[in-house]
């Protein structure tokens, strides 16, 4: 018998296996459409924009559609689409592709948020982290070993295949009995919100993923160039800096539940978000290669739980449906992810890539700031007391 959260946790794993497969095979697929880097990006903002319009506008459907059939399409389906990429002739036909994905990344999303929210309410233990985890996790792995497919001169085309053979035979185990999750006792917003966009009472919680993003922006996309150009590092040196961000990002997310649980959100999510600054502060002012490393490993640690807190927090209000918070959350949060990476290298180019890092300070003060009242009670003691007022 598979336990609930599992089910949640494989699709999590399932959607970063695929994703970084083909993010692995990106410079197979640019040699293949014969575009430059600018046009490839600009090709990839088609999942972007999916998402966004699917993190908007989707939480209805979801609801209607129900978790069972949503988890089977948003699994399944980018691992096939992905899998057609490489046959495509053209980068306005991938852009089409990556948009109907970032509609299924979306959807996926906020299915799997709203269902291990209920899953907490129903069982009061803590799933939230772990569920990210996995996706963390998978993203690891898939980078790890793409690298090594690459090399052994397997073509994307029969990478990204068989590994979408593999995904729908895991989903389909997965998901065949996939139950959903009890509504919350004490009952749920109604429908009557269908359009996510983020109210006064979110932007908190908006601010802390603001910062989580940011992080984690800066720490996969610049690490490498980081090292490179700071530091003269060869390749295998200046590719540890992603390395250990994404280990420490995955070790801490896939062991915090338990943590959370003991000492509360908010005492989680601000020594985090302290470590992801100290983190950043010593990759600005690193004085030798294994200072930057290890501020690299601090930044993926402090950023590792802080997003899946406040997506926990979000789920918990009771001002509009779960899933329309959630959205309306990934959506904001998303924006950032998404704009991270050119902003931050337009302050690179401009005024060095150490500043780069540095300018990420003010934002995670903020959202320490912020954490220090917007993820509830501190401790279990703390709850208890609340919840006896």
């Amino acid at each position: 018998m598979i336990a609930p959260q599992h089910r949640i946790y494989a699709c999590f794993f399932l959607f970063a296996l695929t994703t970084g497969a083909l993010m692995a095979r990106l410079p197979d697929i640019q040699t293949h459409l014969g575009v430059t880097e600018g046009q490839l990006g600009l090709t990839m903002i088609g999942m972007s924009i999916g998402s966004l319009i699917s993190l908007t506008f989707g939480a209805g459907v979801i609801e209607k559609l129900g978790p069972r059939p949503t988890a089977f399409f948003t699994v399944m389906g980018p691992a096939i689409l992905f899998a057609l990429i490489p046959w495509l002739p053209t980068a306005p036909a991938m852009f089409g592709l990556l948009f109907v994905v970032g509609l299924l990344s979306g959807a996926l999303e906020i299915n799997l948020n709203v269902q291990i929210d209920r899953l907490e309410a129903a069982s009061g233990k803590r799933y939230m982290n772990r569920a990210h985890g996995f996706w963390s996790l998978g993203f690891f792995i898939t980078a790890l070993f793409g690298a090594m497919i690459r090399q052994s001169g397997l073509s994307a085309g029969w990478h990204l295949g068989l590994l979408a053979v593999l995904v729908v035979a895991v989903a389909w185990i997965m998901l065949a009995h996939m139950v959903p999750a009890p509504l919350k006792a004490g009952g749920e917003a109604k429908a009557g919100h269908s359009i996510a966009f983020p109210h006064w009472g979110l932007l908190p919680l908006c601010l802390i993923g603001f910062a989580a993003f940011l992080v984690e922006g800066a720490g996969i996309d610049w690490s490498a160039i980081y090292m490179r150009n700071v530091f003269a590092s060869e390749p295998f040196v200046g590719g540890m800096g992603l390395t250990l961000f994404a280990f420490f990002m995955a070790a801490m997310r896939l062991t915090a539940d338990p943590v959370v649980a003991r000492f509360g959100p908010r005492n989680v999510a601000m020594v985090l978000l302290t470590l992801a600054s100290l983190g950043a502060l010593m990759v600005g002012l690193a004085p030798l290669p294994e200072v930057a490393l290890a501020g690299f490993a601090l930044m993926g640690a402090g950023c590792s739980a802080v997003y899946p807190l406040a997506v926990s927090a979000a789920a918990q209000r009771t001002d509009r449906p779960a899933a329309v918070n959630v959205a309306a959350l990934g959506q904001v949060s998303f924006v950032v992810f998404f704009l991270a990476p050119p902003l931050l290298g337009f302050v690179a180019e401009h005024l060095g890539i150490r500043n780069s890092y540095l300018v990420c300070l003010p934002l995670l003060l903020a959202g320490l700031w912020a954490s220090s009242f917007a993820l509830g009670p501190r401790s279990r003691a703390e709850s208890t007391a609340e919840a006896g007022a």
